[in-house]
């Protein structure tokens, strides 16, 4: 791959070790760290309680369970991408089933080649859900803040007798002449008038 800025976490999940030696290569440690293994579902998923991961490999069947509500479940729940390696002759019914949660699933046997092609799909669309988690944090910052400053006003309007627009024009004249942020003015308006 690359050079880029950010590693991705992995977890490989196979009952097969052998499958754990052909994927370390396929995953440079200078865009894949930390790669953590789990031999079956219930340690997959104490692993995915314990930590934040990127990208989760799947290699199915598992001991415990074949691997797919694994699969829909990582992807409904969380942010990271996740690759399904099932049997040929179980593609078509498991790719049905995974699709619609956002599961990438290829068919087993496969070649490196495809694998990193995958990985890196999983890489961008991980970046691209990045993206809109901060712009989803911006709005939620930005909702806040008209939250409290709405407070803010009510309680001047309440407590001060002041008209609305006189409020909304306070708090923001006096967040800029204190080189405060509007909800910075509003907080202090609201300890004022309602501690």
């Amino acid at each position: 791959m690359v050079f880029q800025e950010r590693t991705y976490g992995v977890l490989i999940v196979s009952a097969a070790s052998s499958f754990f030696t052909v994927m370390e290569p396929l995953l440079p440690s200078t865009d894949y760290w930390p790669v953590v293994h789990a031999k079956s579902v219930a340690e997959a998923q104490r692993r995915l309680l314990e930590g934040t991961y990127d990208i989760v490999i799947i290699n199915a069947p598992l001991p415990d369970d074949f691997g797919l509500r694994l699969a829909i479940s990582t992807c409904t729940d969380s942010s990271s991408g996740v690759l399904l390696l099932v049997k040929n002759d179980l593609y078509n019914e498991i790719y049905t089933k995974a699709m619609p949660y956002g599961v990438l699933t290829l068919s087993k046997p496969t070649n490196s080649q495809l694998i990193v092609q995958s990985l890196r799909v999983l890489c961008a669309t991980r970046e691209r859900l990045r993206q809109m988690e901060q712009k989803q944090m911006s709005v939620e910052k930005k909702i806040e803040e008209i939250r409290l400053v709405n407070r803010a006003k009510w309680l001047l309007i309440e407590c001060l007798g002041m008209k609305e627009s006189d409020a909304h024009r306070y708090i923001e004249k006096q967040a800029m002449d204190l080189r405060i942020s509007k909800s910075e003015m509003a907080e202090n308006i609201i300890r004022t008038y309602k501690g």
